[in-house]
């Protein structure tokens, strides 16, 4: 009497289980980056190898983590700028300017070693870019200019903005200090992958744990409503870009002293894009609201994946955004869940034609 309740209790709890993963947020993000993964595993053995070289971890993964560590953090802070139903298409400039502000400044240092330097050269870029997420901030949030519109004008002008800090050349560096940013280790690990955890950190402190990401996402929802519950929106969506900004200049900083230069022209060229993608899988909605992190860092590191993928399997440059585009598409179809019915519905409509017309005329 007792046995079959407690049978289907415990297949309904089962059920009710994978349904809530099944619905997770990071259910698919999670899933095609595992994907991506075990196919460089079935085309790459060594994929998942990892050795260790004078005490430094070196390895497929390992790359994709430093190499993918500035989307990241460009990631996090689009995510929050998304949440309050805004974009910020400058911070591929914001990367150049940050990036061209501290290796000039460098340079012309007498010892380009001289932590003070670096150091003070560093804050200039990271201030600079504090400065160029409120004018965008201003922009959005005291003129009412369209976010698209407004971080446009910075997209456009930022790339002159860095081309006249390095006079249109390209700015090389010869500082260990600086170079250790984004070319350094800890612990055997890329320092950069500490400055993602420590970026990633702060945001998920100040967002999950004070009151400032129940602001956001409530200006997300509607900034009316929000002004009228006494929440100061125009406060909030001034604070989401310049921490946005903030973020930008990090990555700039990071770029920059991977390669030990600055380019104006081409430093951060797209990333924004890349960005915006990686906080899309991740969950996050373009409508603003309720938003991600955690599933933004997993989108930036299946893109970061999927680029590395690109290149291991020789496909042609010329073709290389192409690929690109239609696997990231392929991933957004997969992600949406009315695509998802409608290719069930369409599925079963083909498969059982009979039980669907005389349901129909029943």
């Amino acid at each position: 009497m007792t046995a079959e309740p407690k049978e289907r209790y415990s297949s309904g709890s089962k059920s009710s289980w994978m349904n809530r993963v099944y619905k997770h947020h990071l259910f698919w993000p999670m899933a095609l980056w595992i994907a991506l993964l075990l196919f460089n595993l079935f085309y790459s053995p060594s994929f998942f190898k990892i050795v260790v070289r004078e005490g430094h971890l070196y390895g497929s993964l390992i790359d994709i983590l430093n190499f993918g560590a500035p989307l990241m953090i460009v990631a996090v802070g689009m995510t929050t700028v998304i949440a309050t139903r805004g974009i910020d298409l400058s911070v591929g400039s914001v990367v150049a300017i940050a990036g061209a502000l501290a290796c000039q400044m460098i340079s012309q240092g007498s010892d380009q070693n001289a932590l003070s330097l670096v150091i003070y050269a560093v804050v200039m870029a990271l201030v600079l870019s504090l400065l160029l997420g409120i004018w965008n901030g201003l922009l959005v949030s005291l003129t009412g200019i369209q976010p698209i519109i407004a971080t446009l004008i910075l997209m456009v002008a930022g790339r002159g903005i860095a081309q006249l800090i390095t006079d249109g050349q390209i700015i090389t560096v010869s500082s260990t200090p600086y170079q250790y940013i984004g070319a350094g280790s800890l612990a055997g690990l890329p320092f950069s992958i500490f400055l993602v955890a420590i970026v990633f950190a702060i945001s998920a402190l100040l967002t999950r744990r004070t009151a400032l990401g129940l602001y956001i996402e409530s200006v997300g929802c509607n900034p009316e409503a929000s002004r009228l519950a006494g929440i100061r929106a125009k406060t909030v969506m001034i604070i989401v870009y310049m921490f946005c900004g903030l973020c930008a200049g990090v990555a700039g900083l990071i770029l920059s002293g991977n390669v030990a230069s600055a380019d104006g022209n081409n430093a951060g060229l797209w990333i924004e894009l890349d960005a915006i993608l990686a906080v899309v899988i991740g969950g996050t909605s373009l409508v603003g609201g309720r938003f991600y992190l955690t599933g933004t860092i997993v989108g930036a590191l299946m893109i970061q994946t999927l680029t590395t993928t690109i290149y291991s399997v020789g496909v042609k440059p010329e073709v290389t955004l192409v690929v690109k585009a239609v696997v990231v598409l392929a991933v957004c179809l997969i992600q949406s869940e009315p695509f998802r019915k409608a290719i069930i519905s369409r599925w079963k409509t083909r498969r059982y034609p009979a039980e669907r017309e005389v349901t129909r005329h029943a």
